[in-house]
């Protein structure tokens, strides 16, 4: 692909943005703002992309011509042979950095997360990768300087997580982690079996950004709300009081249950926080279905059939089957290294929007590395 779509929509859009901005109560609304703010300078460095594309195109464009020209000077010509390769590869990456800020970004981005894992097929084997899992995610989460608020957990006999949900706050947490996502199942020989034979699990992964009041409204007359007893162990005054909270939002059939903290009032205010993160989730598959079929389910039946990931210990490898990419270090994926893993998604997914904006493939796409399953 040689040129670029029309810049004119989005030199529009700056100028309305500049005159949003140049309004007294601008800075009323903080955190709308920032968020315009944010939108504003991006349209401004991609116009300014934009124009230096267009100035190396006319200047490769004279440079065509020069080589053309018989009757042009024997040492011009040569020097721009010379520049050509350099012009070139300049304007491509130009080209790149204008296509990829003409992709709109998802509104829930920036915002903060509710992590959900719960364990699948497979047991007491689910249920202790379930936790591993949980151990890989907040290393991750921690490498970046991110915080981690538990929300609510299940626990096993054995130690693992039959389900455990936890918030992650942070710079571009949605952003970074919203192709987790899925069925993630295990192949290895569990702790449990006696006869040294493969098995396999699944884990169902959910990521939903965070939700606040003013996203989702909640009629308190949709919810029904029990107060109980805390089950199993919690600790000295959880399951002596009636702190643990379920909330039933009807219309939706969404239920929420939270008992990890001592505090009823607590428990209900991470309940509503996880109901509201849900909702605004079904909200978003439901407009985006409007347009096109989902790319990838959000959590599955748990299955094993149904997965976006593989981690297969005899083979030390993992391997994510949605863009096809195989990486043989699963030791470090599990201590939390899984930035490969993130940036190949990020960047197929780059490449489908801009297919749908273009037409075309990104120039010079570097796609990544695949191998067997």
């Amino acid at each position: 692909m040689d040129t670029l779509p029309d810049i004119t929509p989005f030199q529009r859009r700056l100028d309305e943005l500049d005159a949003q901005m140049a309004e007294p109560s601008f800075y009323t609304n903080a955190r709308k703002a920032t968020e315009i703010s944010r939108e504003q300078q991006g349209l401004r460095r991609m116009l300014e992309d934009y124009q230096a594309y267009a100035r190396l195109s006319r200047e490769l464009a004279e440079h065509a011509a020069l080589l053309k020209d018989p009757s042009a000077d024997v040492e011009l010509r040569a020097l721009a042979q010379q520049e050509l390769p350099e012009l070139q590869a300049r304007r491509v990456t130009l080209q790149q950095a204008v296509l990829l800020a003409m992709i709109p970004p998802e509104p829930a981005d920036s915002r903060n997360t509710v992590f959900e894992i719960r364990a699948g097929t497979g047991g007491d084997e689910a249920s202790l990768f379930a936790a591993e899992l949980y151990r890989m995610y907040t290393r991750y989460a921690e490498g970046r300087g991110w915080k981690i608020q538990p929300m609510s957990s299940s626990g096993s006999d054995r130690g693992g997580f039959k389900e455990v949900i936890f918030l992650i706050t942070g710079e571009h947490v949605y952003k970074q982690l919203k192709y987790e996502s899925g069925v993630q199942r295990v192949q290895r020989v569990p702790v449990t079996e006696a006869n040294g034979r493969i098995h396999t699990s699944t884990v169902t992964v959910a990521v939903l950004p965070e939700a606040e009041e003013v996203d989702v409204q909640i009629d308190p007359q949709d919810l029904e709300i029990t107060v109980q007893r805390a089950s199993g162990p919690g600790g000295q005054g959880v399951n002596t009081t009636d702190s643990a909270v379920r909330i039933v939002h009807r219309p939706s059939g969404l239920t929420v249950y939270c008992a990890d903290d001592r505090s009823q009032i607590k428990n209900k205010a991470r309940a509503m926080a996880v109901l509201r993160s849900r909702l605004l989730k079904l909200k978003e598959d439901e407009e985006h279905a409007k347009y096109a079929a989902q790319r990838r389910n959000q959590i599955g039946t748990g299955d094993r059939s149904e997965r976006i990931r593989t981690y297969n210990f005899p083979q030390n490898r993992v391997t994510d089957h949605r863009i096809g990419l195989t990486l043989y270090s699963l030791p470090a994926v599990m201590e939390g290294n899984i930035d490969p893993l993130i940036q190949a998604l990020q960047r197929a997914a780059f490449e489908e929007k801009l297919a749908e904006l273009t037409g075309g493939p990104l120039p010079q796409p570097r796609r990544p590395a695949s191998d067997d399953e």
